[in-house]
């Protein structure tokens, strides 16, 4: 694990709250030192803080995922907002918690974020236009193609495993979060809707439809597996 924080002490004290539970950490205090070490070590988890001295959080989880970087990265900040959490997720983020929390929230967070769905396909998904790879959390038009975060790769896996379905807020956080963590309505909808900016960089299309009172569904005629 990577914490990115340029408050040492209380690095070293998360640190030292996530040995016990077998992660091997190492802290960075400053963004251009952090996107050195990611570009030249592998890690299997990031812990960001937002305000570095020299470059932001998003910025550098901007980087790392322009670069390629597909590691988990849940942004750890003072800074709350909508605005904030939807930035955070637009760089790349997978989750956004906000200090001061507990460690036990933030493991919890952490399991959420490295659980791969169980109905994860092997192969791709055509909707419409664009090619989805789950196991690559990766969409593509043929030209350009954007990197997805695991949540937003799950929600959009369990819409189109399950086409003319719909989902609300509630049904869909069960059936892409796991059972310990907290029920949350509004992290759905955060989530849903960057994920949703993603698709629309890349097509006009409206894959993903709201009905009031009844969800999100995609409609059977849009997906295809290959």
């Amino acid at each position: 694990m990577l914490i990115v924080d340029d408050d040492l002490a209380s690095a070293n004290e998360l640190k030292l709250a996530m040995q016990p539970h077998g992660w091997l950490v190492e802290v960075c205090c400053a963004g251009l030192d952090a996107l050195q070490l990611l570009q030249n070590f592998k890690y299997d988890f990031i812990l960001l803080d937002w305000n570095l001295p020299d470059l932001a959080g998003p910025a550098i989880c901007q980087k790392f995922r322009d670069a390629g970087g597909q590691t988990p990265i849940i942004f750890l900040t003072g800074r709350h907002g909508v605005a904030n959490v939807e930035e955070a997720l637009d760089s790349g983020g997978d989750d956004y918690l906000t200090k001061p929390f507990d460690v036990r929230e933030l493991l919890a967070r952490i399991r959420t974020v490295k659980r791969r769905p169980q109905q994860v396909t092997q192969g791709k998904l055509r909707l419409r236009d664009l090619q989805f790879d789950p196991m690559l959390r990766v969409i593509s038009n043929g030209v350009e193609q954007v990197q997805l975060s695991p949540t937003e790769s799950a929600m959009l896996e369990a819409l189109c495993r399950s086409p003319n379905t719909y989902f609300s807020s509630a049904s869909l956080f069960k059936a892409v979060w796991p059972s310990e963590t907290e029920s949350s309505e509004e992290i759905v909808r955060t989530h849903m809707k960057v994920l949703r900016r993603k698709i629309k960089l890349l097509t006009s299309v409206e894959l993903i439809n709201t009905q009031r009172g009844s969800g999100y569904v995609i409609n059977a005629d849009d997906v295809n597996f290959e």
